[in-house]
């Protein structure tokens, strides 16, 4: 009997290592470009000359925030930019596009689908990306200081990171 239990206990740890091994490997990719939010661009082509945005003290009764940042290729060449994720459940991001459409929603890595972006930004062309921040995604519990990040990932790797903060209060 004793022996049955132990190997219980011992299947239930091995499972739930693998589990956890299974998850962490899968953090990979745009996943670890979020881990990875405190520094700003990595070396990549793209730009913006605004990369962050102060909220200054926003009130959970007024709702969702959001701001335009511009993003620039200023290279001579096209840049295909195929993730746009954010740092946190409570932050959207969208690429709005020169004609005023807007692609997305582009949300954090694992909070449910996020779809690929995709997106050319031609030669010396710009494109808007629209970050917004929902002061209620985490409750009660969610105010005080805030920091956020939308991460575009280029087809090499590079990242730019927009952030934004604020103070939030019930």
């Amino acid at each position: 009997m004793k022996s049955t239990t132990i190997i219980t206990v011992l299947a239930a740890v091995l499972v739930f290592a693998g589990l956890f091994a299974w998850g962490y490997a899968g953090k990979g990719g745009t996943a670890a470009s979020v881990q990875n939010a405190a520094g700003s661009n990595a070396g990549g082509p793209l730009v913006a000359p605004e990369s962050f945005y102060n909220f200054g003290t926003i009130s959970m009764k007024n709702g969702d925030v959001s701001h335009d940042f511009t993003v620039t290729n200023p290279t001579d060449g096209d840049i295909m930019v195929p993730t746009l994720v954010t740092s946190c459940m409570c932050t959207t991001a969208f690429i709005v596009e020169p004609d005023g459409s807007a692609k997305g929603p582009f949300r954090m890595p694992g909070m449910g689908y996020v779809p690929p972006a995709n997106e050319v930004i031609k030669a010396g062309e710009s494109r808007i990306i629209r970050v917004i921040y929902n002061p209620n995604a985490h409750g009660p519990a969610g105010v005080g200081r805030i920091n956020r990040f939308a991460i575009l990932t280029d087809e090499s790797g590079n990242t730019l990171q927009l952030e934004v903060k604020a103070v939030v209060t019930p």
